[in-house]
């Protein structure tokens, strides 16, 4: 089945799709979210143009040119690279999106020389870590304050192969089937 989005580089004129996707995805999460961390998270518009011009942003577009997913990363050190802001609009969770960015932001830090890149999330984004964890990030130990909120910390290594979940694993499926091409989405994650 052909994929119904693309994934790109966004342009300055992506930013309120950005805006709305980001806003979307963590709308849910409002109430377990401190005021400051879900304005910080979901972006206004100023914020969405500083993070434009600091981090390279990518969007999943649709076949109308909607933005149905985004992450960012940053450059912290010539090896290393640290992703924010991962979302996927809730009716594209679980359709492939953010396994798409999440491999094109890979490939992409491989090409740049990145060989390794961090993340952070919040305890209330548990679907979001496991998402992380199967695609090979740990847990660093590093722990922050986000607006009152407890940030985790997450390393991978860039270039390693992703970790199969055990479930694909035992059952002997290959990568190339539709659960291991396909793990559900996170929908996000900062």
């Amino acid at each position: 089945m052909p994929r119904s989005y693309r994934v790109r580089a966004a342009t300055e004129g992506d930013l309120l799709g950005v805006r709305r996707c980001l806003r979307a995805a963590f709308e849910v999460y409002r109430p377990a979210y401190t005021r400051g961390a879900f304005r910080d998270t979901v972006l206004d518009a100023g914020s969405a143009k500083r993070r434009f011009r600091e981090m390279r942003i990518l969007v999943a577009v649709d076949r109308a040119g909607l933005v149905v997913g985004t992450i960012a990363w940053r450059r912290t050190s010539p090896t290393e690279a640290h992703l924010r802001g991962m979302a996927v609009v809730p009716a594209r969770q679980g359709t492939g999106v953010a396994q798409s960015l999440l491999d094109r932001v890979l490939a992409d830090l491989l090409r740049a020389g990145v060989r390794r890149v961090t993340l952070n999330t919040t305890p209330p984004l548990r679907r979001a870590a496991r998402f992380y964890r199967r695609n090979g990030f740990r847990r660093s130990g590093r722990t922050a304050d986000f607006f009152g909120m407890v940030l985790t910390g997450y390393v991978r290594a860039v270039g390693q192969r992703r970790r199969l979940p055990a479930s694909v694993r035992s059952r002997g499926r290959s990568p190339a089937g539709p659960r291991a091409a396909r793990p559900a989405d996170p929908g996000l994650a900062i």
